[in-house]
């Protein structure tokens, strides 16, 4: 199985999931995962994109079996290193007429389509080179004029292939264009190169998506004419906006880098990204890697296009996230602290433990616990307007003062103490509960919701509640 990107960018999220399946059927059926770079079209190549797309697939826990820097038996695995061999079969098709050169120049390119597209005529290359005697074509070899090598299409026939996802698919070759099959630059172009290089490395199966269907009859057809036996198909569905149009960039994020940015985890992609077009046939919505590798077949899945619902993969993250250790969610946070705007926090592990215990099931990403409770880092610079104005009476000031006395006279921090200090002030000022608690959660957060006040007041510990509450006195008019 393999995984042929183009070095065009940052890895697409439906490049991932091609190269999940490829994964996943390779590591169900005992067969190799390989990583192909399809970097013949030069123009597009973009610098640094080959170790994007390495990264990204470490990083979403697809272990490559052989490719660019690991090496294999099919090694060089980057086509533009290939082209030796992608020439030598262009000649075997030359020399057996199923592939002829053409010498035209852009500008007739250009002038035949306009007189195309005037007449009505289907969009295609008229084969006007086919008309060159054999003379004239070595003449305009020995010229050295540029050329390209077409791909000669037979006339009214029917192309078919079997396709695990779509059943039996016909192509009438009357349909098909003589496609360039090398190009001027001496680089092949996608169909010649991935056909060759499926052959070479041993590919069984072809798995990929459905934007590649219209090109199988051509590649059927070179299999045909190299003698060699076609790989099993399976052309995965689109990928959809909520809205049904095709996924892209214009309306949300697309590459994976996005969303690693964003703090998503790896399985949690991993795991949404695997039921794009695919389900195990039941209920289950959470499958590790091991679960899919076992229950992953190609079979299950679908011809409709599958939408790509963030709301799902928020849920998944917050699965994962809450089932993560300990200590791993503890380095996350250290991370996701040192790379803040808080600036230098102190914090050592058992505080920072605390604080996960309380948050982990109130975030979908562990940077929401900087962002919905900044206050366990560094005391509130500011208050909320509108909690101000519901919850800071002219009468406040005083009542947060004697509930600080109270905090003062305690032995420990612990919930049921903070909670039995606070009922003895609201008992003795003859007010509510209520009366303190809304004040004092502004007071030591500096917002008007959140966690239980006693879990905060546990992890703040007396002391710097008590600072916060005289800050909070000083602070609030």
């Amino acid at each position: 199985m393999r995984f042929a990107p183009s070095p065009t960018g940052f890895l697409h999220v439906g490049g991932l999931r091609t190269a999940l399946y490829n994964y996943l059927f390779a590591r169900k059926n005992g067969g190799t995962f390989l990583l192909r770079i399809e970097d013949t079209d030069r123009s597009r190549y973009v610098q640094g994109a080959v170790e994007g797309l390495t990264e990204m697939l470490r990083w979403a826990g697809l272990q490559v079996d052989e490719g660019p820097g690991r090496g294999g038996p099919s090694a060089p695995y980057v086509q533009s290193e290939r082209l030796e061999i992608y020439c030598r079969y262009a000649e075997g098709l030359l020399a057996t007429g199923k592939a002829y050169y053409a010498f035209d120049t852009p500008e007739e390119l250009e002038e035949m389509r306009k007189d195309q597209e005037k007449s009505g005529a289907p969009s295609r290359y008229d084969r006007r080179a086919l008309r060159l005697s054999p003379d004239e074509v070595r003449k305009k070899l020995d010229a050295g004029i540029p050329r390209v090598v077409r791909m000669r299409i037979p006339d009214s026939v029917t192309v078919s292939f079997e396709d695990v996802i779509r059943g039996h698919v016909e192509f009438s070759s009357d349909q098909l264009d003589d496609q360039v099959i090398l190009k001027s630059d001496g680089y092949p172009t996608y169909h010649l190169a991935n056909v060759v290089d499926d052959h070479l490395m041993g590919i069984s199966h072809v798995i990929r998506g459905e934007e590649w269907l219209s090109s199988t009859p051509k590649h059927v057809l070179l299999y045909e004419y190299f003698g060699w036996p076609k790989p099993v198909f399976a052309h995965l569905p689109l990928l959809l906006n909520p809205d049904r149009s095709k996924l892209s960039k214009r309306q949300g994020d697309v590459a994976v880098e996005d969303y690693r940015k964003k703090g998503y985890l790896p399985e949690a992609l991993v795991n949404f990204v695997a039921f794009l077009g695919w389900n195990p046939g039941d209920e289950r919505e959470v499958l590790s890697m091991e679960e899919l590798t076992r229950d992953f077949t190609l079979e299950r899945v679908g011809k409709a296009g599958a939408v790509f619902n963030i709301e799902k993969l928020d849920w998944l993250n917050e699965q994962y996230l809450r089932k993560k250790p300990d200590g791993e969610l503890l380095a996350m946070l250290r991370e996701a602290l040192a790379g803040s705007a808080l600036g230098p926090v102190e914090c050592d592990d058992a505080y920072l433990l605390r604080v996960i215990a309380l948050m982990r099931e109130r975030v979908t990403f562990i940077g929401d616990i900087l962002e919905k409770s900044p206050y366990f880092f560094l005391p509130p610079g500011a208050y909320d307007p509108e909690a101000v104005r519901k919850r800071w009476k002219q009468e406040t000031p005083d009542r947060l003062k004697a509930l600080a006395a109270e905090f003062s006279r305690l032995q420990d921090s612990r919930q049921e103490s903070c909670e039995a200090a606070l009922e003895r002030t609201a008992g003795a000022l003859r007010i509510s509960k209520s009366d303190l608690i809304h004040p004092l959660r502004l007071a030591v957060s500096g917002t008007g919701a959140g966690p239980g006040i006693y879990d905060i007041l546990a992890i703040l510990g007396k002391d710097e509640t008590i600072r916060r509450i005289t800050s909070a006195i000083e602070r609030i008019q």
